[in-house]
């Protein structure tokens, strides 16, 4: 880790995994911030800003992630996106069917 980083884990906790709208959110979160994140998923980690890259990670329920931010506010960053995750991305409750 490189210095004047900072991480936080979570955990995805949607039955339909980090489809499109909870990918959304976290690059709209992160592009509120002048801090690089990185989002990793096993041994890939990709830019928190762009959505393609974040659903290309795959992220199902239960999967562990790792947020890492660089600057100034990166943990600002992390706070915004922690809160995204545990209110799960403000999105109405999973439905079977239904992501």
């Amino acid at each position: 880790m490189l210095d004047g980083s900072a991480n936080r884990r979570v955990v995805v906790s949607r039955a339909a995994g980090l489809h499109a709208r909870p990918c959304v959110a976290i690059a709209t979160t992160v592009r509120r911030f002048q801090a690089k994140v990185k989002v990793c998923c096993g041994r890939r980690s990709v830019d928190a800003r762009d959505v393609l890259q974040l659903l290309s990670l795959g992220a199902g329920e239960g999967t562990e992630l790792l947020l890492v931010a660089e600057g100034s506010d990166g943990e600002q960053a992390l706070e915004a996106l922690q809160t995204l995750f545990a209110n799960d991305f403000d999105l109405p409750p999973d439905r079977p069917g239904c992501p």
